[in-house]
């Protein structure tokens, strides 16, 4: 959907799911209707219906009285998202390296060099975004709708989950060797460097909270 047909409702879901993902909304931080409101300059049916919308991405949680927080992600949590990308990522970019499209591939490439480009002049907030894109489409490619179908609901706490970290060079190398494995419909190789970069990622994100 183009930006002009978008609702008031999408658009501010969008404003807000990017400044928390990007961190311009700290954990904790209260969301209050009235004055989100008069920030973007809506009325405040939009806001609470974006709230809502939040709440059910798992970025937001609701109080009493027409005010919310972004939602503060224990270790508990944490623990449970890796578990949940630990079982599916090997298995999507395998997935990935048997059935990409030359069209898809090109789409990958394209998102990788923003990536690349964005962490060598640290620019934390673009590259961490390109980073999380490259993931969403590793699992177009992966031609399997069950897994977007699971995908879906779980994509916003997993752009949160993987921009908490700083390395941003380290993770974009990573994602250029992904990328070659899945050029080259190296199937075995790689399932195992996403095993790896997972347990990095894991790694990076223990010193991050440490």
């Amino acid at each position: 959907m183009s930006e002009s047909r978008e609702s008031e409702t999408e658009r501010v879901t969008r404003r807000l799911r990017g400044e928390i993902l990007d961190g311009v909304r700290l954990p904790g931080e209260r969301l209050v209707e009235r004055e989100v409101a008069g920030a973007l300059d809506v009325s405040r049916v939009p806001v609470r219906d974006a709230l809502k919308a939040l709440v059910a991405e798992g970025l937001v949680t609701l109080r009493p009285r027409s005010w919310a927080v972004v939602r503060e992600f224990t270790d508990s949590d944490i623990a449970d998202l890796n578990e949940v990308r630990a079982a599916f990522e090997p298995l999507t970019f395998r997935l990935a390296a048997e059935r990409r499209t030359r069209e898809g591939l090109d789409r990958l490439r394209r998102t990788l060099d923003e990536q690349l480009a964005a962490a060598q002049v640290n620019d934390s907030v673009l590259a961490r975004r390109k980073a999380a894109d490259f993931h969403e489409i590793v699992t177009e490619l992966a031609s399997n709708e069950l897994l977007v179908e699971i995908e879906r609901p779980l994509r916003s706490r997993m752009r949160w989950l993987m921009s908490q970290h700083d390395d941003l060079p380290a993770v974009a190398s990573q994602h250029q060797q992904l990328y070659a494995a899945i050029a080259n419909r190296d199937v075995a190789e790689a399932e195992r460097l996403a095993i790896e970069h997972l347990a990095h990622s894991q790694a990076l994100l223990r010193a991050g909270r440490s």
